[in-house]
């Protein structure tokens, strides 16, 4: 069998229901320990409880912390798998940074819960048993950092929440699943073209995401920048387009060397240099914008924070964001 990590951080998928009051909340054990013995004939499994945090309490720093772990322990115990679970609010940009970051080739593969362990239809247990099935997958190998819930299996980078509370809240727009765990096994139907990973040994910079909308102006773009500020991230409109007083504030940002990154606030489609009006693409690209090749806001702060750790120079960077 294979030597497989489980890593618990936390999450819906290790919390209990309060019956009087319905809050759901950490339990002083997790739940999904007393479960591990049952899954021994899946492989032979380690057990590690690295946190117990809701996803919203997960910062960069935790990430990399798990990040180091995973490496720690695949070096050292010869891991050839690893499981990780996780609450659902910021697993898509964990699982983004462990896809950027990890080094091993290993299969990983993050999951969670979005009901609670003793809810009716609790999705935990479920989960975890599918992830420990395609961690122990052949086929899983080189594929990057996976998402398997709901009997699918996700890339980390296509990946997002879609749903406040639905079991089926994780899917990938306009890619879809690459694969689906079932009763007879693991079935991979198509896989990522390519994969980067960049060797950072920490994370130190404060990237902010904002969120462009009608008649946004240069105010917010004055705000921050009285913060400590290494880059930005914007979700633009449709195919990377902002407000024309948007525009000036993002001059002011570049005059500043600060970067400035473009995605869309569209989950399906790409940010391109096309509109030449004021504001348009076309103009931002020209200011030096470095535009995103399909991630999400969340995902592209992910990245741009992992990217500055090595340089800061644009046209770098623009070529990071393209691959």
């Amino acid at each position: 069998m294979k030597k497989i990590l489980i890593i618990h951080t936390g999450g819906t998928i290790s919390m209990k229901e309060d019956e009087k009051t319905g809050a759901v909340q950490p339990d002083e054990k997790n739940p999904l320990h007393d479960t591990t013995p049952s899954l021994m004939n899946l492989a032979d499994l380690h057990v590690e409880e690295l946190f117990h945090l809701p996803s919203p309490h997960i910062t960069p720093m935790e990430m990399l912390v798990l990040r180091n772990k995973i490496e720690e322990k695949v070096t050292k115990e010869k891991i050839e798998g690893v499981v990780i679970t996780h609450g659902t609010d910021t697993l898509e940009e964990t699982a983004y940074f462990l896809d950027l970051t990890v080094q091993a080739d290993v299969p990983i593969v993050v999951t969670g819960a979005m009901r609670s362990s003793n809810e009716i239809g609790a999705d935990g247990l479920y989960n975890l048993i599918s992830s420990v099935k395609v961690a122990a997958s052949d086929e899983a190998r080189g594929k990057g950092v996976l998402v398997v819930l709901n009997d699918e299996i996700h890339t980390a980078k296509n990946v997002t929440k879609t749903h406040t509370s639905n079991v089926a809240t994780f899917q990938s727009p306009q890619y879809g699943p690459i694969g689906i765990v079932t009763k007879r096994g693991v079935f991979f139907h198509h896989a990522p073209t390519k994969r980067a990973t960049y060797p950072i040994e920490r994370i130190s910079k404060n990237v902010i995401l904002l969120k462009a909308y009608a008649g946004m102006d240069e105010s917010l773009f004055r705000a921050i920048q009285t913060l400590p500020l290494d880059g930005v991230v914007i979700e633009a409109l449709g195919q990377g387009n902002l407000p024309p007083r948007a525009a000036k504030g993002v001059c002011s940002l570049l005059a500043a060397n600060i970067p400035v990154v473009l995605v869309s606030r569209c989950f399906n489609g790409i940010v391109q240099d096309i509109y030449g009006y004021e504001g348009g693409g076309k103009q931002l690209k020209e200011m030096g914008v470095i535009f995103s090749n399909g991630l999400s806001g969340q995902k592209a702060r992910i990245k741009l924070l992992v990217a500055l750790e090595m340089t800061n120079e644009p046209q770098t960077l623009q070529q990071v964001f393209m691959e």
